[in-house]
């Protein structure tokens, strides 16, 4: 029973990790080479991958994407930034509309256009912030989703995700209050509940036992009788 209990949890921990770790915002720093537009087919189980801005977009087995291609800074654990360490990244540029994640992103024009007024060459780099959401899977053909772009006056620019701080903060917060609400509501509620029908349950297995008792004093006095 312990196993599967250690099983669930680390099976539950893990999903709601990996649900975070796809919808909380991250941040990139990169350089725009070039952005183009294509079509993608959204016919397999990968459209989960994909935004649906709106109710025709669910429907659809194809439509056209935008795309940012960008080489990116490679960065080492808690977002700081490899020196000379460079890879390829491309991101897709969608309106998220109303459905989740709830980014509420509607301007993906606006965004296209921001960052064809960033491309550079490896001559002469701009560098800028990409705020993004999703993974890159090569093997899926899944792309993270651009939020947002601004240039920067150099690469090495440290970026603190306030909102994930903060989001976690409020999480684990929210998630103690409603632990100590819960063990309160056991101890007052569910515990003497459970000590009240073992109780009872306890009375009507010495009662059925007292009775079973008279019945064999019968049963043998009966028989002696005889």
């Amino acid at each position: 029973m312990t196993y599967v209990k250690w099983t669930f949890r680390i099976v539950l921990w893990s999903a709601l990790f990996a649900v975070a770790h796809y919808s909380l915002p991250q941040h990139d720093m990169v350089r725009v080479v070039n952005t183009y537009q294509e079509r993608q087919d959204l016919g397999d189980w990968t459209r989960i991958f994909w935004a649906q801005p709106d109710d025709q977009s669910a429907s659809l087995a194809n439509r056209d994407v935008q795309f940012i291609q960008t080489i990116r800074k490679k960065t080492w654990l808690l977002g700081f930034y490899r020196t000379g360490g460079e890879e390829t990244m491309v991101y897709r540029n969608e309106d998220t509309g109303w459905s989740w994640p709830f980014y509420f992103k509607f301007d993906t024009a606006n965004l296209q256009t921001e960052a064809d007024d960033l491309k550079s060459r490896k001559e002469d780099p701009e560098w800028a912030v990409m705020t993004h959401y999703g993974w890159r899977n090569e093997l899926l053909s899944t792309f993270p989703n651009a939020v947002a772009i601004r240039p920067v006056d150099s690469p090495n620019v440290t970026v603190i995700p306030w909102f994930n701080i903060f989001f976690l903060i409020f999480v684990i917060i929210g998630f103690a209050f409603i632990r100590a609400a819960w063990r309160q509501f056991r101890e007052r509620m569910i515990d003497p509940a459970v000590e009240d029908a073992e109780q009872g349950w306890d009375e009507v297995s010495d009662r059925i036992d007292e009775k079973r008792g008279r019945l064999r004093r019968w049963f043998r006095s009966w028989r002696s009788g005889r």
